[in-house]
């Protein structure tokens, strides 16, 4: 009896490597996010501790680095 398969599953048997549906939307969301999580930052004053509290400038750490989390996502996409 032979099996029914997809088309991402034939892709994915012949070794394309094409990225999951997932991938494009969680790499713009985090650029997106990290924006927005800095801008929060510098929006709020800087001094404050916004969206954090206690790790003032780490704030902007973490939303660059979802902002680069993302573009080495985007450099992936296939």
């Amino acid at each position: 009896m032979a099996r029914k398969t997809t088309d991402a599953t034939q892709r994915a048997a012949a070794g394309d490597g094409l990225n999951p549906r997932w991938w494009l939307p969680v790499a713009l969301g985090l650029m997106l996010a990290g924006l927005a999580w800095v801008m929060v930052y510098y929006i709020a004053g800087g001094t404050t501790s916004y969206p954090i509290p206690g790790i003032d400038a780490g704030n902007i750490v973490i939303g660059f680095a979802a902002i680069m989390v993302g573009f080495v996502m985007l450099t992936r996409w296939k």
